[in-house]
Parts: structure tokens; C-alpha cells; sequence
């Protein structure tokens, strides 16, 4: 009886939970069981804070999951033995298939007009990009390899499922705490732009009130997603998943012929393929992966990518306002990061305080969504380089 006692708590993960199985910086761990309280705190900040909750909460169970011993949801397929659920899932990820789809259900929500009233605010979208190429150079001064390097600099885009295709094509065994930094600094977005923008920015400048954005014909928003895929995916063929699903699921918005397909597109779909690719990106975050001195850096690297991204946006708005006489509020160019359209209502919202009247949001829109186009196109340099 005590045998089979024995036995049968031996199949349990109970058995393994407390384990010492990992070590970090020396000191030895019970993996699975910091893993699921790791996955607990994100599913509580999630749940209770509200942070990003549409993907924090599957990344976190997918995390809480993974981690549970004999469950066996990431097991690969062999010529003996099925794979386990979350492994076919994240074919997806690993074919490439989520992060595309997911830059089309976006694309279908997304209102070009305020850049194209404003085509400037395409540079600060551009300028936003500071923070990738910066942190790139620090990765590779931190050890890193070329394709690591390039995957953590991604994050200083703030753009989720950019990020995740990047990573799961240079350097899928980051993927999981890249996606946790990336995903966690998107949430966090309302409180690391602030200090910076204040930082970089005069009182009076944040007071400037901008004028009214012109009109924006129907006939140049239907053009506009035509014209940026043929120019971009020659230029750049490696960002063409990501430009030419945006560019589709914006054309079929604008087209205004079919209401229901655009509807399916920034609903049904756009929630489907986040949960989808959420519990099975948490799903890498495994104990052996994910409790390593990399992971440390990758966090403040992380940070840093995505405050210089902030910064490059602003110092560039605040040489547009001394170029054009002070007609341009420097508080925009924080918006150039990718995280629409968090930082644009962070731009609005610290506008305001500066200025009760002023209402920046459709002003930080533009650069909100040039830096879509342009963290797409950095993944495509990216890619071109150490891709191949």
C-alpha cells in the first residue's frame, strides 16, 4: 500500500513543485513554483490594476500553465507521441502567423487621416524609432548576439505583435520574457512617458495649443494604404507580413463596402487571435527559460528602449516647435511610440493639464500611428540583416 502510495504522489506535480530545479545567480530555486507565483502577480496586475488586461491576462495563464509539472502543454510531437495543446497552438507564433493577423485586425481600427493632414508627423514616428537602434547597440555591448541584440531592441517600438514576430524568427528563446517586458511596458505606458516628456519639454511649450487639422479626402485614404505597401514591401520585402496585413485591413475600412467584414476584423477576429497568441507566448515563459540573468537584462533594456523611443519623439517635436515658430507642441512626438492609442490620450491628458482648452489627441494621433508603420519597418530592417 505504501508503494503504491508512494507511487501515486510521485505522478503528481506536487511532487516536483518544491523542487530545487533551477539555479539563479547561484542560488538555487523551485522553478515551477516562481514561475506560477510570477504568474499569479501578472493575472492580479491584470485583472486588478487593469494592466492590458486583453493579453496580460492569457499571456499569464499560459505562463501559470506551462509551469505545471506533467502536464505536458508544450510537449513537441513525435513520431510516438502527440504534442500537447499549447505546442500546435504556437505553431502560430512560430510560423509566423499571429502577429500579421493581428497587425490586420489593427489596420481595420486605425485612422490614418491625422497623418495625412499632417504628413511631418510621419518623422516622429520615425524619430520614436530611437529607442530600438540605441538599445540594439547596448544589447551588443552587453553580450548579446546580433539577432538577440535586434529582437530586445523591438521593444523600444512598444509594439506587441511586432516584437513577438521579430523574436519568435531571430531568437525564439527570449521569446517569453521579451513578450512579458514588451507587453508590460505597453500597459505601463501612462507611467513612464510623463516624467519624460516633462523632463524634455518647457511649460510653455506643453501650453502650446496646435491648429485644426485640415480634411482628409475619402479618395486619400483609400490611396494612402496602396501606395505605402507598394513603396515599403519593395523597399523593405521582410516587413511585408506585418505592412501588408495594416494596409489591408485599413483599405478594407476605408473602402466602406463592407461594414460586417471590418466589424469581424476589430472584434470576433482581434480577440480570437489575442487570446490565441497570448496563452501561447506565456506559454515560453518556462522556468528553465525564463530564470536566467538574461532576463534581468532584458527588463532594463527593455525600460531604456522604450524611454529613448519616448525621448526621440519629443526632442524631434520640440525641433519641429522652434522650426515652425512654435506652432508645434513638442508633447506629440511622445506618441510616435507604437502603443496606439495609449500614448496619444497620454498626450491629450498631459496637455491638458498645461492647458485646460487644448485637446492634442488627434494631433498625437498621426505620429501614434506613423509609429505603427515605422516599428514595422524597423522589424523589416531588422529582419533583412539577421534574418537570412
Amino acid at each position: 500500500m505504501l508503494d503504491i502510495l508512494l507511487g501515486f504522489w510521485e505522478s503528481t506535480g506536487f511532487s516536483q513543485i518544491f523542487k530545487l530545479d533551477t539555479v539563479l545567480f547561484g542560488i538555487p530555486l523551485p522553478g515551477h513554483l516562481v514561475m506560477i507565483c510570477l504568474a499569479c502577480l501578472f493575472l492580479y496586475l491584470a485583472i486588478h490594476k487593469g494592466f492590458e488586461p486583453y493579453l496580460l491576462i492569457p499571456i499569464a495563464f499560459g505562463m501559470l500553465l506551462v509551469n505545471l509539472p506533467f502536464a505536458g502543454l508544450m510537449d513537441h510531437a513525435t513520431e510516438s507521441a502527440k504534442g500537447g495543446l499549447l505546442y500546435y497552438l504556437y505553431q502560430g507564433v512560430d510560423l509566423g502567423i499571429y502577429p500579421p493577423l493581428i497587425f490586420l485586425c489593427i489596420g481595420a481600427g486605425t485612422d490614418f487621416g491625422p497623418l495625412l493632414a499632417n504628413p511631418k508627423s510621419l518623422l516622429l514616428g520615425a524619430a520614436a524609432q530611437l529607442g530600438i537602434f540605441t538599445t540594439f547597440f547596448g544589447a551588443i555591448a552587453l553580450g548579446f548576439t546580433g539577432p538577440e541584440a535586434a529582437s530586445i531592441g523591438i521593444i523600444g517600438g512598444a509594439d506587441g505583435p511586432t516584437a513577438l514576430l521579430l523574436t519568435s524568427q531571430l531568437a525564439p528563446n527570449l521569446l517569453g520574457a521579451i513578450a512579458i517586458a514588451a507587453y508590460s511596458y505597453m500597459a505601463l505606458v501612462p507611467v513612464i512617458q510623463p516624467p519624460i516628456m516633462k523632463l524634455l519639454t518647457t511649460e510653455e511649450e506643453r501650453k502650446i495649443k496646435m491648429e485644426q487639422l485640415r480634411p482628409v479626402s475619402k479618395t486619400e485614404k483609400i490611396v494612402f494604404p496602396i501606395i505605402v505597401t507598394i513603396f515599403v514591401c519593395l523597399l523593405l520585402p521582410d516587413a511585408a507580413p506585418l505592412i501588408g496585413m495594416l494596409m489591408l485591413g485599413n483599405l478594407t475600412k476605408e473602402s466602406g463596402l463592407v461594414p460586417h467584414l471590418v466589424n469581424a476584423l476589430q472584434n470576433s477576429l482581434m480577440y480570437m487571435i489575442s487570446i490565441f497568441l497570448g496563452v501561447t507566448v506565456g506559454a515560453k515563459a518556462t522556468a528553465e527559460m525564463f530564470l536566467r540573468a538574461e532576463t534581468i537584462k532584458i527588463i532594463v533594456l527593455g525600460i531604456l528602449a522604450f524611454s529613448l523611443g519616448t525621448a526621440g519623439g519629443v526632442l524631434l517635436g520640440k525641433l519641429m516647435c522652434k522650426l515652425d515658430g512654435g506652432k508645434t507642441n513638442p508633447l506629440i512626438g511622445a506618441a510616435g511610440v507604437s502603443a496606439v492609442p495609449m500614448a496619444a490620450r497620454v498626450v491629450q491628458k498631459e496637455g491638458q493639464k498645461y492647458n485646460p482648452s487644448n485637446f492634442l489627441l488627434m494631433h498625437a494621433m498621426g505620429p501614434n500611428v506613423a509609429g505603427v508603420i515605422g516599428s514595422a519597418v524597423a522589424a523589416g530592417m531588422l529582419l533583412l540583416f539577421f534574418g537570412h
